[in-house]
C-alpha cells in the first residue's frame, strides 16, 4: 500500500467520528433520553478504556519479557512501566488539575426567588441566572472536548498501527484495521457529545470536536507509514487510559442527578457491546 493511499484511508478511519457528531444539535430528546445517550457514551469509553489499558499493557509485559529472557535490559523494562505509570497519572489527576485552573471560580448558584412562585426576579438575580446558564454551558463543552481530546490520542495509536501495517505490506491487515476502526470510530461521535445534556453546541464546536477526536488517526498514520515508535504508542494508550477514566467519573456524576438508573446502566452495556463488537473486525485481522 502506497503511502497517498494509507494517508486517505486514514483519514477516512478518522472521520467517521463525524457520524455521531450531529445529535448534539438535536433539541427534541427528552431527559429520558439524553441520559440514554450520555450513558451509551459512557459505555463506549469504558470499552476505549480497556481497550487502550490492554494494549498499553502488552507494550509493557513485552519489554519485561525481554529482560527475561536476555534480549533486553532491566532500564528498558522500568522505563516503559514508568511512561504507563506517568502518562496514566497526567491523564488523570494532570488533566483534573489543569481543567481545575481553567474553570477557576464556581459559578455563582442560581438565586431562588425572594417571596412567592409570581415573583418578578430583580435585575442582579436576573444577571446571576444568566452567569449561572454560561457557567453550566461552558462546563459541559469543556467536558466534551475533553472527552474528543482523549479520544484523539487514543486515535492517534490507531493511526500508527495503520501506517505501520501499511508501511510494512501488510496490506489485508491495514485494510482490516482500517475498516475496524472506522467503524469503531463511528460510535465515538456518541461519546463526544452524549455528555452535553440540554447544551446544544454550534457547528463550529463539532466541526473542531472532529478534527481533534477524529484526526489523529489521520496523523498517525502517516507518522507510522514511516517511523514505529513503541515508546510513543504506549505514551498514547497512557495518556487516553488515564483521561477516559477521568471523563467517565465526570459524566456519571453528572448523569446521576437525573435519575433513569436502570435505563442507564443498560444503555451503558449497550455502548460497550458496540465497542466490543466493532474491536472485532480489528481482531479478525489481527490487530
Amino acid at each position: 500500500m502506497s503511502f497517498p493511499q494509507t494517508v486517505v484511508l486514514g483519514a477516512l478511519a478518522g472521520f467517521t467520528i463525524f457520524l455521531g457528531l450531529p445529535f448534539g444539535r438535536l433539541q427534541l430528546l427528552s431527559t429520558r433520553a439524553r441520559v440514554a445517550l450520555a450513558m451509551f457514551s459512557v459505555g463506549v469509553l469504558a470499552f476505549l478504556f480497556v481497550d487502550v489499558l490492554s494494549h498499553g499493557f502488552a507494550i509493557v509485559e513485552e519489554a519485561v519479557t525481554g529482560y527475561k529472557d536476555g534480549s533486553g535490559s532491566f532500564g528498558h523494562a522500568a522505563a516503559m512501566a514508568a511512561v504507563l505509570g506517568g502518562g496514566f497519572a497526567l491523564g488523570t489527576a494532570g488533566l483534573a488539575t489543569v481543567e481545575r485552573r481553567i474553570r477557576g471560580t464556581a459559578p455563582a448558584p442560581r438565586p431562588p426567588l425572594g417571596g412567592g412562585a409570581t415573583e418578578t426576579l430583580t435585575l442582579g438575580q436576573a444577571e446571576q441566572l444568566a452567569a449561572a446558564d454560561r457557567g453550566a454551558r461552558s462546563a459541559a463543552l469543556r467536558t466534551g472536548m475533553t472527552i474528543a481530546v482523549a479520544i484523539g490520542i487514543h486515535n492517534f495509536a490507531e493511526g500508527l498501527a495503520i501506517g505501520v501495517a501499511a508501511s510494512t505490506g501488510a496490506i489485508s491487515l491495514a485494510t482490516v484495521l482500517i475498516i475496524g476502526f472506522a467503524m469503531h470510530n463511528a460510535t465515538e461521535g456518541f461519546g463526544i457529545v452524549g455528555p452535553l445534556g440540554s447544551v446544544r453546541p454550534s457547528w463550529r464546536w463539532l466541526l473542531l470536536a472532529g478534527l481533534i477526536g477524529g484526526g489523529p488517526t489521520f496523523v498517525g498514520s502517516m507518522i507510522g507509514y514511516s517511523v514505529s515508535s513503541a515508546p510513543l504508542e504506549l505514551a498514547c494508550y497512557a495518556l487516553s487510559g488515564g483521561a477516559i477514566l477521568y471523563v467517565i467519573g465526570e459524566v456519571w456524576h453528572g448523569m446521576r442527578r437525573y435519575g433513569h438508573r436502570e435505563l442507564g446502566l443498560w444503555l451503558l452495556s449497550a455502548g460497550f457491546f458496540a465497542g466490543v463488537v466493532t474491536d472485532l473486525v480489528v481482531a479478525y485481522g489481527g490487530g
